[in-house]
């Protein structure tokens, strides 16, 4: 079998069937360019069809989410669960309220769910969800109608066994309350592990807030280590600044380095006496305020709507806002500025072009796939302890979530030399062990 030629095949038939959905197509090329040195060692899978099922969704659902506001207005939202893979466990991936959500993010999103959940060596397969109802400005009693009228179709796809969805963007503690609220509600079962994200108060885990973040830095870390260097006295620039960036923020200081700036979508903060991480997240998580709040209660920040985050120079940057936001010019005024590593806590946010120009450079690259498998990790952690009724101390988690962080590191690592020759090849490395668990699975399970 040609493979280059079956791989062109299957990417064409992708965009042939799934027409408009670019952030789909994206996730899909960047994955299918890196597997031909594992198909042309393993021909079987593409003999199996391996690429053609794990590109299609073993099942997608789209649904109406109709629910009132506050002045008796009915809304109507959309809603979206694709469940991806099973072939390594029950689905597991995020629920994202935003307005930007559609059938192409959510399945970019799954996708790439399936082979980051694999990278993490537990048994769970991929999904994602969510739907286009944006909760800021919305009073609590607005959310939960919503979530309660989300709930209400979704409840019979899910189960512990099933599917077990999170929270992303838009869907904190708060949401993840009310819709296993209305879960419970509806079926008559306590079934906690249905759902991860949870406060510790009721079935939670200890650090699932900060794994996103605090994963991401210790795949940095892991980096760095590689070239004998690490965080300590180093500048760093994080985009974002919600939960994924703030725990980003805290673990690289905890770590001797120095956070310089972060962002919102108005512009972004500098304080080169490093971001102030209690002022931040007041700003962010009590106030819910702009970043220009910040920068009003410290003399010495300045707050910039003009141009990027990326362009304060940084030895080390985590983009971790959203898809697509680290653009070519980006990663060049990166690479000007003498950035050695660059590691994803958010989804894709480096758009192909960018990566391109931070490898040819040299500059050290963590795909979100493997920097930020920390939040998954995690709330597989809090599946176990659910299935166990038990709960685990934070000192204890986090400690299981840098070990996972450092296997899927030299998984990434000792792939990318055995399949490409080049240890540093992260993306190789990511997209190869993830494909590799997930294919050995597949071919003994049969063609289902």
């Amino acid at each position: 079998m040609n493979v280059d030629a079956h791989i062109e095949a299957v990417y064409q038939d992708i965009c042939r069937r799934n027409p408009g959905e670019a952030e789909f197509h994206q996730a899909a090329v960047e994955v299918l360019e890196s597997l031909k040195p594992a198909l042309d060692r393993h021909p079987e899978y593409a003999e199996a069809g391996i690429l053609e099922r794990l590109c299609e969704p073993e099942r997608q659902l789209i649904f109406r989410v109709p629910w009132v506001d506050d002045e008796g207005a009915v809304r109507v939202n959309r809603g979206f669960r694709v469940e991806f893979n099973s072939a390594l466990g029950p689905y597991k991936g995020g629920l994202r309220f935003h307005p930007s959500v559609n059938l192409g993010i959510v399945k970019f999103l799954g996708f790439e769910q399936i082979f980051k959940n694999a990278l993490t060596g537990m048994a769970i397969g991929g999904g994602k969800g969510g739907a286009d109802f944006d909760p800021k400005g919305r009073s609590d009693g607005e959310v939960m109608r919503f979530c309660q009228s989300f709930m209400t179709e979704l409840y019979r796809h899910l189960g512990e066994h099933t599917d077990v969805p999170a929270g992303d963007i838009g869907v904190g503690a708060r949401e993840i309350g009310y819709l296993f609220g209305q879960y419970r509600r509806i079926t008559n079962r306590y079934e906690s592990g249905v759902l991860t994200g949870k406060p510790v108060g009721w079935g939670g885990s200890h650090a699932r807030t900060e794994a996103t973040g605090y994963g991401a830095v210790y795949f940095a870390q892991e980096m760095l280590a590689t070239r004998g260097t690490g965080f300590d006295g180093r500048r760093v620039v994080v985009s974002g600044s919600g939960n994924v960036a703030v725990y980003a923020v805290e673990k690289v200081h905890a770590l001797g380095g120095r956070v310089v700036a972060c962002s919102d979508s108005s512009g972004y903060v500098v304080d080169e006496d490093g971001i102030d991480l209690d002022l931040l997240k007041d700003v962010k998580e009590v106030r819910r305020a702009r970043l220009s709040a910040y920068a009003e209660a410290r003399p010495a920040a300045r707050f910039s709507a003009r141009g990027t985050v990326y362009d304060v120079p940084c030895a080390i940057a985590l983009p971790c806002a959203t898809q697509n936001e680290l653009r070519r010019e980006d990663a060049v005024a990166l690479v000007k500025n003498g950035v050695v590593a660059v590691a994803e806590g958010a989804n894709m946010p480096c758009t192909p072009e960018a990566v391109a120009v931070l490898r040819e450079a040299g500059v050290l690259f963590g795909p979100g796939k493997a920097a930020n498998a920390g939040g998954v990790a995690t709330s597989a952690l809090e599946m176990q302890q659910n299935a166990a009724r038990d709960t685990w101390s934070f000192e204890h988690t986090e400690s299981r979530l840098a070990a996972v962080m450092h296997e899927v590191h030299a998984q990434c690592r000792a792939t990318a030399e055995e399949y490409g020759a080049d240890p540093d090849d992260y993306v190789l490395g990511a997209n190869v062990a993830g494909f590799l668990r997930v294919a050995q699975a597949m071919t003994a399970q049969g063609v289902i």
